[in-house]
Parts: C-alpha cells; structure tokens; sequence
C-alpha cells in the first residue's frame, strides 16, 4: 500500500500505549455513566461481557478519568503536529488478520492473549482524540483481509476518502468497501 501510495515517510505516534489506558479509562467511565441506571434496573438487557465492562468502568476512581482527561489533551496536542508533515498516516487496524468468528485467542508477539479486548490495539489511541479515521480491509489472496487505518488531519475527511478511491481503483482494497461509505 505504501508504495501504491509512492509513501517515504514514517512517523512514530508518540506514547500510544499511554493512550490506549486513557482511552480505556475515558471509555469504561463514560459507557458506565451512561447506561448506570439501566445496569442497576435491568442488567439482563446486557451482554454478561459489556455488563462487566460496564460495571468495572462505574468504580474507577474518578482522578484516574481527570488524569486520562488530562492525557488526552496533551497528546492530541502531539499528534495534529505530526500532520504538520504529512497529509496521511497510515496504520494497521488491528494486530492480526480478520480472526475467525468464534476465535477467542490470538498470538501477538510469541504470546497467546484474548481477541476481543485487544483489536482495539492500535484503533483506541487514535480514535479517542477525534481525528478522522477510515478502516479499509486489504486483499491478500488465500488469506483473510487485514484492516489498515488511513488518518487524517482534523476536517480533512474528504482526503481519506480520495486515497481509499485510488487504492480502491488499485484493487488493493476489497472494491466494495466504497460503496457502503
């Protein structure tokens, strides 16, 4: 994809994994405040996994969200200077192919650890901070797609979209990812 892309340049994203526990520290305080009333009255509408997530994110203390708040500020602040340099960057969705449904575990660096917490990877550091995102899942023959992330600048949406449609017409993106856009 880089080179469809004639792309030169590599950024390093500084203190991602700090953000990826303030984004899980926002998102379990925040889902948990939201959907509070209904856990406490109906807890049975719930997935048993997203109920304790749910509940786990009610008892964090609320300095550790103040902190979080604090942290995102600053390294939104850090990374809009990377597009000072770039107009895109682009990155893997998730750590691994497509899993299978029903996969529960993966192997990420020689170690087994559970899917479903950890596909957010490399998404929540990003997402948190508001930047425009597209996830685009690439053709690899005989195998399942792995999703890539093309980032943007603040308001600069129609970008991304410009570079999925010349990596769509490439045929390195499934060709039916645009249309359901």
């Amino acid at each position: 994809m880089a080179e469809a892309l004639n792309i030169t340049e590599y950024v390093t994203i500084p203190e991602a994994k700090i953000a990826r526990a303030a984004a899980f520290i926002i998102t379990a305080c925040e889902g948990a405040n939201l959907h509070l009333d209904k856990l406490k009255t109906r807890p049975q509408d719930f997935d048993f996994a997203t109920r304790d997530r749910f509940l786990a994110g009610a008892l964090i203390p609320n300095h550790w969200y103040i902190q979080a708040q604090r942290f995102r500020s600053w390294y939104r602040d850090k990374v809009r200077e990377i597009f000072q340099n770039v107009d895109i960057i682009i990155a893997p969705t998730t750590p691994i192919p497509a899993p299978l449904i029903g996969q529960q575990t993966m192997i990420l660096e020689d170690e087994e650890i559970l899917v479903r917490p950890h596909l957010g990877l490399f998404t929540q550091p990003l997402s948190f901070i508001g930047l425009p995102v597209l996830s685009i899942p690439i053709n690899q023959e005989n195998y399942l797609p792995l999703g890539v992330q093309l980032i943007a600048a603040p308001y600069n949406e129609a970008l991304i979209l410009r570079v999925a449609a010349v990596l769509e017409k490439q045929g390195i993106i499934f060709s039916n990812v645009m249309s359901l856009i």
